[in-house]
């Protein structure tokens, strides 16, 4: 957007100037930061249904203005689930990252025992976390989840 220093008349106009000289400023800074979060949901299973969906979680936070992590997405390229030592390393990557985000978005009525471990995790470091149905919708009345 260009502002201009004249008005519609073509008089200066250095107030009006300055206004939208910094509300331009600030809408830039704001596309210039987007907040990281941490994708929470299932992974084993069914597993092409549920990297399906945890890529549908990602578009959704994408959407909402969030840059996703979801390490169940990145870490399955190249280790191996089923494999308990690299299982094990995949949960530390995972760990690592969650340390670099501002929220943790758990998605789904079912807590697998990974995402278990996960909210466990954020709990104790007192990340916030957000719920989220399979359907998008946040829940705000969590209370019945413990661990």
């Amino acid at each position: 957007m260009s502002i201009d220093k004249r008005n519609s008349e073509g008089y200066p106009d250095p107030t009006a100037y300055e206004a939208l000289s910094l509300i331009e400023k600030e809408e830039r800074a704001l596309r210039a930061f987007w907040p990281i979060v941490y994708i929470c949901s299932p992974y084993a299973g069914d597993i092409e249904k549920n990297v399906k969906a945890a890529r549908d979680y990602c578009r959704f936070a994408v959407g909402k203005g969030f840059i996703p992590i979801a390490p169940h997405l990145l870490f399955p390229q190249f280790m191996d689930d089923t494999n308990p030592q690299e299982r094990e390393l995949g949960l530390f990557f995972g760990n690592a990252l969650m340390s670099k985000c501002s929220e943790v978005w758990v998605f789904g009525s079912a807590i697998s025992p990974g995402m278990q471990t996960e909210i466990k995790r954020a709990r104790w470091k007192n990340y916030r976390l957000r719920y989220f149905t399979e359907d998008l919708e946040e829940v705000q009345d969590v209370y019945h989840i413990s661990f």
